[in-house]
């Protein structure tokens, strides 16, 4: 007994609570199939009780599935004859509802909720990793780009080691940026990604970004920035990684000697961010693709998870980021943003 209380008080409220809403749909769809009599096939009735099994098993797991299994099972058998009995009258009606029976709990409770909550647990350790490992680099990384720095400016190191030493510090920033989108990911996957929401020029926050950069790159960058733009409510540290990705991206791609071009523009209700590069270009095929957490468009020099976040940021702005083909080539990845 007080094994099966301990049982009961693992259940998770959502488990509880799926259980619930399956079984009022299943009460709902018997008085609809009941209402209707022979003119639904015994299949039909079949799969359209197993609906709320499938759902349950998607959203709350193998012990709320089995629940919702066995409550979909009374509601069959309330549908054959006599209706509105859990009674079954005709040996075919017996082995409709025995095969309806190993149905949910064989296919859709064993294998369908289990195999869901494998991907899940998968999943979760996943997020577990990436958390732990971004959060122990962080420190490593302020050490070595402190003590790059502090050889960078004095007379420790010649030429060639100060060369080195320049080397080591822009690794280290890239190093960082990543750890940063790493961490940026796991908030976002957790559903724990904050705004804070302040009136944002994206001229200004443009220019910031550019501003800020202290990586040495070949690539120059042209900026084309509207003035006296209306303002969007965002977070302006937030879109500046979305700026700072989506550059860092175009310059990755941007062939040696051809420039990197960012523009703002005013359109209808939006205010609009295009970062546009010369590079190959995005294939039709993947310009939704890339978007997706590691996905990195067939560059293997890459982590994928940059323009994750730039749709996971621009997204949670109640905004838009595309991937389109440049007017001269390459790639534009436009953000557009409610004024």
């Amino acid at each position: 007994m007080s094994t099966d209380l301990g049982r009961v008080r693992r259940w998770r409220p959502g488990q509880l609570g799926a259980v619930i809403v399956a079984a009022l749909a299943i009460a709902a769809i018997d008085a609809a199939l009941a209402a209707a009599g022979d003119r639904v096939s015994r299949g039909t009735q079949a799969l359209v009780l197993l609906v709320p099994v499938l759902g349950a098993a998607v959203v709350a797991g193998r012990r709320a599935a089995l629940a919702v299994g066995i409550v979909a099972m009374v509601g069959f058998s309330l549908v054959l004859p006599p209706v509105g009995s859990p009674k079954v009258r005709l040996a075919d009606d017996l082995v409709a509802l025995a095969v309806f029976a190993l149905v949910v709990i064989v296919i859709v409770v064993t294998f369908v909720a289990g195999r869901i909550e494998v991907l899940n647990n998968v999943e979760r350790q996943r997020r577990l990793l990436l958390r732990s490992v971004s959060h122990d680099l962080r420190t490593p990384l302020a050490a070595i780009g402190a003590a790059a720095s502090e050889l960078a400016e004095g007379n420790h190191v010649d030429d060639n080691g100060r060369a080195m030493v320049e080397l080591i510090s822009r690794q280290v920033g890239q190093l960082d940026r990543l750890v940063a989108n790493l961490l940026s990911l796991n908030r976002i996957e957790a559903g724990a990604l904050k705004l804070n929401l302040q009136p944002v020029d994206a001229s200004e926050l443009v220019r910031h970004v550019i501003d800020q950069r202290t990586e040495a790159t070949d690539t120059p960058i042209d900026l084309r920035l509207a003035e006296d733009l209306p303002t969007v409510r965002g977070d302006f540290t937030l879109l500046g990684q979305v700026v700072v990705n989506l550059v860092e991206n175009a310059i990755r791609h941007s062939p040696p000697g051809h420039a990197v071009e960012i523009a703002t523009a005013h359109r209808d209700a939006y205010v609009e961010i295009a970062v546009s590069d010369h590079g190959p270009g995005v294939p039709v095929d993947q310009r939704m693709a890339i978007f997706e957490p590691f996905r990195s468009g067939g560059n293997a020099g890459t982590s994928g998870i940059g323009l994750a976040i730039c749709r996971a940021v621009v997204g949670a702005h109640a905004g838009t980021i595309t991937a389109g083909a440049g007017a001269d080539g390459g790639a534009i990845f436009t953000v557009r943003l409610p004024v």
